[in-house]
């Protein structure tokens, strides 16, 4: 059994697309394909069924692609292994952090890894969420904590917190009161680049609802300046709950079917490296929510409070 054949298939389960999952691994997607259908041949199994919809499981992916995560697991778990006992583990972690990142998770980083053992110094880097993946798959960081919103599939995945989600709209005259999603996609909304995975969060929102997503013809150069246009009138703003900065009586949660809606924030670490033992145990001290065992990352759909 080609176990690259098998990290396809996870790569394609998490991604649900051929094309971006041959991306994530630096291969060609005629590779890829030929490596899942090599793996498909030996099984006697169809492992996904393509459609202008997108890739998903077959009934029989469904039940072996979650093996195929538990296997692979397994076999990363003790080739890092392997690589601690021949290589210690460095004395400093490095840590990228998207912008959208609060200072309360950044202070629970710094004190989750003086808990290990033994304790580790971090070294900070704060940059947009395409840097830090970057970072991360060249080596030069050993964890970064970004917004959920595009898998990478050759790393672990960790949710390591939530926060709701609220639009600033001058144009509304209620202070506080939740706002439903399907009322909320009236307004315009001001977006920023798809750099530190906002933009990206709010167009899956609305399209996974099928609703439109209605965009100001402008754009900003940064979520930090989406209040302040909203202010001005130009058009809603959507924002994590913690980086609205002013008082306004046009802040209202979002909630979809009176749930809230939230943004989440993830962990993600190589598979590869002689600290992976520790960086696990640091994620788990960061989590504010136990890990589903031997699952796959979550979907990258915005996610609903309980």
């Amino acid at each position: 059994m080609n176990i690259e054949g098998l990290r396809y298939a996870r790569a394609v389960s998490q991604t649900k697309s051929f094309s971006a999952a041959a991306r994530a691994y630096g291969v060609t997607q005629p590779a890829l394909s030929n490596g899942i259908a090599r793996l498909e041949e030996e099984w006697g199994l169809k492992l996904f069924d393509r459609s202008p919809r997108g890739v998903r499981p077959t009934a029989h992916g469904a039940r072996i692609l979650p093996l195929v995560e538990r296997a692979l697991s397994a076999l990363d778990s003790v080739s890092a292994e392997a690589r601690r006992l021949a290589d210690p583990a460095p004395e400093t972690i490095h840590v990228g952090v998207s912008p959208l990142i609060g200072p309360e998770l950044v202070a629970r980083a710094f004190d989750a890894a003086r808990a290990l053992g033994p304790p580790r110094a971090v070294v900070l880097r704060e940059a947009d969420r395409e840097d830090l993946e970057a970072a991360l798959t060249a080596g030069d960081l050993d964890v970064v904590l970004i917004p959920a919103v595009r898998p990478m599939p050759r790393f672990q995945h960790r949710v390591v917190h939530r926060e709701p989600v609220v639009v600033v709209d001058p144009s509304s005259t209620i202070a506080d009161t939740p706002l439903e999603l399907e009322a909320a996609a009236d307004a315009s909304y001001i977006l920023v680049p798809d750099t530190c995975g906002l933009t990206a969060f709010t167009t899956a929102l609305f399209h996974d609802r099928g609703l439109p997503l209605r965009r100001y013809p402008g754009e900003a150069s940064d979520y930090r300046v989406l209040e302040e246009w909203a202010g001005l009138g130009l058009g809603a703003a959507l924002l994590p709950a913690s980086k609205v900065a002013g008082t306004h009586a046009s802040c209202r949660p979002l909630v979809r079917s009176g749930r809230p809606v939230e943004i989440r924030y993830e962990a993600v670490w190589s598979r590869d490296t002689p600290l992976t033992a520790d960086l696990a145990r640091l994620v788990s001290l960061l989590a504010t929510e136990p890990a589903p065992p031997d699952l796959p990352p979550p979907p990258l759909s915005p996610s609903l409070g309980q």
